[in-house]
C-alpha cells in the first residue's frame, strides 16, 4: 500500500546525467623500404596495416515506425537521445482495438503516452448478443475501433498485445501505464538473453541513479477471477468487482472465473515505476487484479518501484522466479482474497529504504470469501544489514494480518535491524501461519503481535526449533543471496506436498549455490543488487540494453 512518505520522496527523485567518452584510434604502422642500389634478398615488405576506423557502439535511430494491425497505428514522435545513442520513438495508441505485435527493431523504442488500454473492459463475464452494456464496459465504442452489434458488444474484444523479445517500452509521462482489460491478453515473452524491458523516459535519457524511482505507472493485468473487498456487487452474491487504485477513469476487475487467462509475461524487467495516480494511491511495477491460474508469470524483475515491487489483488496467481530489487514499500504485497502460489522469490531492498519484505493482508473484511490463502516457497528476502527505516508502517519485515492463511516454506529472511515477524489478529478467525524450513536473522525483539495476537503468540506460530525453523540464524550467504554452508545444512521441506504447482527442492532459499544461475542474463544490475559480474554498462539498470 502507498504511504505519504513515498509521495514526498517522489518529489525529490535524484537525477544524474551520463557522460560520453571518446576513444583515439590505433597508430599507423609504417612499412620499411630500400635505399640506393643495394639489393638485399629480403622477403617482400609487409603490406601496411591501415588505421582502424573507429566504430561507434552508440545506437542509431531507426528510420521510421513499423506498421501494426491496429488501424490507428503507431505515431512517429521523432528521436530521443541518451548515453546509449539515439532511438526512434513510436507511440502506442491510447486504446489498442486490434491484436498487434511490437517487433524488435534496432534503434527503436515504443512509448506509452498516458494510459494505454489493451482492448476495452467487456465486463464481469464475456458479453453475449443482446446483453446490455454496463458501466464497467468503459471504452467499448465504435469510435474507439470496436465492433458493435446494435450498439452493443456481443463477445469479448479479445485483443492481444504481443511484445517481442528485446523490445523496450517506456512511459513517456508520469501517468503512463498499461491496462490489459478483462477479455484481452498480453504476450510479453522475452528470453534469457533478450528480456522485454518496461521503463521510464528518464532511463533512456540516462538521468537515473540507484536512487531513482516512481517515474511512470506500471503494468496492470485485469481479470475475472474472484476478489474480495468489493467496490461493486458483493462476495455473498458472487458479483464482487473492484476499481484499480488511483485510476481516474474506471479500470475494473473481478468475476467468477478462477482459471482466467490474462496472457503471459516471461523474462521481463519493469523499472522505475509507481507514479502517484491519486491521493495516496500508487501503482507499482506489476499489479495483477483478479487474474486466474491460466495466466503465465515467470522470470519477472521489478526494479525501484516507488510503491510495492508487485501487488496481487485477489484471483488465483501462479508465479515462479520473481525478483524485486529496491521496492520503496513492500517487496511482495498480497490483498483481497488472493489464492497465490509463488516459488523462487528474491526480495532485495535498497539500503535504508522499503517497508516490509512481505505484506499479506486482507484486513478489515474478515467475513469476505474467498479467504486469502498464499504459499511462498524457496525465497530469500534481504533487508539492508547497514540500515533500514522500515517506515514505521508494517513494523515487522513480514506482516501477516486479517483474513489470511500463509505458508512460508524453504525460506531465508535476513533482517538484522528489524523485527522479523508481525502477526496481526482481527476477526473471528485471524491470520494463520504455517512455517517449514524457514530461517530468520532478526533484531533482539524478533516478533510483534497486534490485534488479538501477542508477540509470544507470533513466536509460537513460527515455532523456532521445530520443523527446521530457526530464528537465531547467522547468514553465510555469498554475493548477497547465494546459499553458503549454513543454508545448505538446513533440511528442506517438500513443497509439492502443498500443491503440485511447486517443484520439489533439496534446498532452502531462492538460489541453491554458485552453480544455480536462473537469475542471470535477463536481469539488470544495481550497486546494491548485482546479478552477475559483467562490466557491460548495458546490463546496468541505469542504462538501456543496446543489443
Amino acid at each position: 500500500m502507498a504511504s505519504f512518505k513515498r509521495v514526498s520522496l517522489l518529489m525529490m527523485t535524484t537525477m544524474a546525467c551520463g557522460a560520453l567518452a571518446a576513444c583515439d584510434g590505433a597508430n599507423d604502422i609504417a612499412s620499411p623500404g630500400t635505399g640506393g642500389n643495394v639489393i638485399i634478398n629480403n622477403p617482400p615488405a609487409p603490406t601496411p596495416t591501415p588505421t582502424p576506423t573507429p566504430t561507434s557502439t552508440l545506437v542509431t535511430a531507426a528510420t521510421g515506425c513499423p506498421t501494426i494491425a491496429d488501424p490507428k497505428g503507431l505515431t512517429d514522435n521523432g528521436v530521443i537521445t541518451g548515453p546509449t545513442g539515439s532511438w526512434r520513438v513510436c507511440t502506442l495508441p491510447s486504446i489498442i482495438a486490434k491484436s498487434v505485435q511490437l517487433p524488435k527493431v534496432a534503434g527503436l523504442v515504443y512509448e506509452m503516452r498516458g494510459r494505454v488500454d489493451v482492448g476495452c473492459d467487456s465486463g464481469f463475464t464475456a458479453p453475449t448478443a443482446g446483453a446490455p452494456l454496463t458501466s464497467t464496459t468503459v471504452g467499448c465504442t465504435a469510435a474507439n475501433g470496436f465492433t458493435l452489434t446494435g450498439g452493443q458488444l456481443t463477445a469479448d474484444t479479445n485483443v492481444t498485445l504481443t511484445i517481442d523479445p528485446g523490445v523496450i517500452v517506456f512511459g513517456g509521462t508520469g501517468t503512463s501505464w498499461l491496462a490489459v482489460n478483462r477479455g484481452n491478453k498480453i504476450a510479453a515473452n522475452g528470453t534469457a538473453t533478450a528480456p522485454v524491458v518496461f521503463t521510464s523516459r528518464d532511463n533512456i535519457l540516462g538521468l537515473n541513479t540507484d536512487a531513482s524511482f516512481g517515474q511512470w505507472g506500471g503494468v496492470v493485468l485485469l481479470g475475472r477471477a474472484k476478489v474480495t473487498d468489493c467496490n461493486y456487487g458483493s462476495t455473498a452474491a458472487g458479483t464482487c468487482e473492484r476499481d484499480t487504485e488511483g485510476a481516474a477513469d474506471k479500470a475494473i476487475f473481478g468475476g467468477a472465473d478462477d482459471t482466467y487467462n490474462a496472457g503471459s509475461m516471461k523474462y521481463v524487467q519493469i523499472r522505475y515505476s509507481g507514479y502517484v495516480l491519486g491521493a495516496d494511491k500508487e501503482l507499482q511495477a506489476l499489479t495483477t487484479e483478479g487474474v486466474g491460474s491460466g495466466t503465465t508469470l515467470e522470470y519477472i524483475q521489478s526494479h525501484n518501484s516507488s510503491d510495492d515491487g508487485a501487488e496481487f489483488f485477489g484471483g488465483t496467481v501462479r508465479f515462479k522466479h520473481y525478483i524485486a530489487t529496491g521496492a520503496d514499500d513492500d517487496s511482495l504485497d498480497i490483498d483481497t482474497g488472493l489464492q497465490g502460489f509463488f516459488q523462487y522469490v528474491l526480495l532485495l531492498q535498497r539500503p535504508g529504504q522499503g517497508d516490509a519484505l512481505m505484506e499479506i493482508d486482507s484486513n478489515g473484511l474478515e467475513t469476505d470469501l474467498p479467504r486469502q490463502k498464499t504459499a511462498v516457497v524457496n525465497f530469500t528476502a534481504v533487508q539492508s544489514q547497514v540500515s533500514s527505516n522500515n517506515e514505521a508502517n508494517d513494523l515487522g519485515s513480514l506482516l501477516l494480518r486479517g483474513n489470511s492463511d500463509t505458508s512460508l516454506v524453504n525460506g531465508i529472511i535476513v533482517s538484522p535491524n528489524n523485527e522479523c515477524l508481525r502477526l496481526n489478529g482481527s476477526g473471528a478467525t485471524p491470520a494463520t501461519l504455517f512455517a517449514r524450513a524457514v530461517v530468520m536473522q532478526c533484531n533482539a525483539t524478533k516478533y510483534l503481535g497486534s490485534g488479538s495476537y501477542t508477540a509470544a503468540q507470533a513466536a509460537t506460530a513460527f515455532g523456532s526449533g521445530s520443523n527446521a525453523n530457526n530464528d537465531a540464524y547467522t547468514p553465510s550467504l555469498t554475493s548477497l543471496f547465494i546459499n553458503g554452508a549454513t543454508e545448505t545444512a538446513v533440511t528442506a521441506f517438500d513443497a509439492k506436498t502443498l500443491n503440485t504447482f511447486f517443484d520439489t527442492t533439496t534446498y532452502i532459499g531462492a538460489v541453491k549455490d554458485a552453480n544455480d544461475s536462473w537469475y542471470k542474463g535477463w536481469t539488470c544490475n544495481s550497486s546494491y543488487a548485482p546479478f552477475d559480474t559483467t562490466t557491460s554498462t548495458s546490463r546496468s539498470c541505469t542504462s538501456i540494453p543496446t543489443n
